[in-house]
């Protein structure tokens, strides 16, 4: 039974092999220093000298690190400082305002009529005018404009030709 059956079971697909295979040439690195050994103490110098280098980028990270945070907490401590004074601004501001509209509701409390006849009769010694006081004065109904005693004369702005022409003609 098994000899009729063409179904395949299996899911994948087979693999298809390449006509050829692409040869890959594998060079050995070439090193331009020659290898010598290297005796122990100079061994031990290197590892000295890397250590050092290390240590050394360590701190200089620090340091740019530290540099970093001291500009931050300064701007912050500016920044604050700024604030501060501006705070005191506007509290001055607020009591410049306060006493801005005292005063003017003092200048209008002043500028009341019996206000100001008050102060003039106690302060500067003021009176009332009475009809006693009053001095009448009659003016005739004259006219006292006067006429212009002068002839005005006006230039002529003509030319000397037009001068001439108009004596000619006798205008």
């Amino acid at each position: 039974m098994m000899a009729y059956n063409r179904y395949q079971y299996e899911t994948s697909p087979r693999k298809l092999q390449p006509e050829y295979e692409p040869i890959v040439k594998k060079y050995p690195k070439k090193s331009t220093a020659k290898k010598v050994k290297q005796e122990p103490a100079k061994k031990a110098n290197i590892k000295a000298k890397r250590q050092l280098k290390m240590e050394v980028k360590v701190m200089i990270y620090l340091a740019i690190g530290f540099a970093i945070l001291f500009a931050i907490s300064y701007r912050n401590s500016v920044i604050n400082e700024k604030f501060a004074q501006n705070k005191t601004l506007k509290s001055n501001l607020a009591a410049i305002e306060k006493e801005n509209e005292q005063l003017e509701v003092n200048i209008e409390n002043s500028l009341n009529l019996k206000t100001i006849e008050q102060s003039a009769k106690e302060l500067l010694g003021m009176q009332k005018l009475e009809n006693s006081q009053s001095v009448y004065i009659n003016l005739p109904k004259q006219d006292y404009v006067e006429p212009a005693s002068e002839e005005i004369m006006t230039e002529d702005n003509t030319s000397i030709w037009e001068k001439i022409i108009n004596f000619i003609t006798g205008k």
